[in-house]
């Protein structure tokens, strides 16, 4: 690192746990982003910030003007724009010395499967049931660890998921895909803007810890989940599920 380098990340290098050795980490590191909407808005910009060398952005959606109540990342004059597109132009602003990957298109299992492999970290930032479950796929086939992260109305949560550990769970240990059939949206049901900043900033410390100290994720089998409402936080074990049909080998 150069000295603007120290300089701008001197506040996590004086962190024992994080040191320089652990910036070097960051700044060595590739993750792969999916969704650019209310937790991509917050999960991107603290990467980005942290010094994550190699950002991923996927989203094949265009920003619209319902989206600015929670989806930070975008501006008014970027409605019509698509939002990984508009999330990179950002994200420019913020940190000129990290380099980030917008990927505008909708990605079929192959091409998922191989952005995965580019990438140490993946963080689930979409918005829907079948997209979790099939990130979860390609996280353990690929071997490629998960945050996952979900907002709506006034409840969030934040999973780590890490199929290089044989003793990690996934994603459909903790949900059965029957979920699909009751999902409900945050176009339909609403959601709270600060919820999913409190959730995405959940998630980007989270893919921080885990990059930095990929062999002791501190969340591993836990759920942890938020309620605006009552402002209680409750952390949940989960359980591997030896007869799930996915990471069950």
């Amino acid at each position: 690192m150069d000295d603007q380098q120290l300089l701008r990340y001197s506040r996590h290098i004086v962190l024992p746990t994080i040191d320089y050795a652990g910036q070097e980490k960051l700044s060595q590191s590739h993750v792969f982003i999916i969704g650019m909407g209310g937790l991509g808005s917050i999960v991107a910009p603290y990467l980005a910030s942290a010094g994550i060398g190699q950002l991923s952005l996927a989203d094949f959606d265009q920003v619209d003007l319902s989206n600015l109540q929670r989806q930070i990342i975008h501006r008014t004059s970027t409605i019509g724009e698509n939002k990984a597109t508009s999330a990179s132009q950002q994200l420019a602003e913020l940190n000129s010395t990290i380099q980030t990957i917008p990927i505008t298109e909708k990605l079929n299992d192959d091409a998922l499967i191989q952005q995965a492999k580019k990438a140490d970290l993946i963080i689930d930032c979409s918005d829907n049931f079948a997209t979790r479950f099939q990130l979860n796929r390609i996280s353990v086939q690929t071997k490629t660890p998960l945050v996952s992260g979900a907002a709506i109305r006034f409840d969030g949560q934040v999973s780590v998921f890490h199929p290089q550990d044989p003793k990690s769970c996934c994603y459909h240990c903790l949900y059965d895909e029957s979920a699909l059939e009751e999902e409900n949206t945050c176009s339909t049901t609403g959601v709270l803007a600060p919820l999913v900043g409190i959730i995405g900033s959940v998630q980007a410390m989270e893919a921080i810890k885990l990059l930095i100290h990929p062999n002791r994720p501190s969340s591993l089998n836990k759920l942890i989940t938020f309620n605006a409402l009552s402002s209680k936080w409750r952390t949940i074990t989960i359980a591997k599920d030896p007869d799930c049909k996915i990471c069950h080998l």
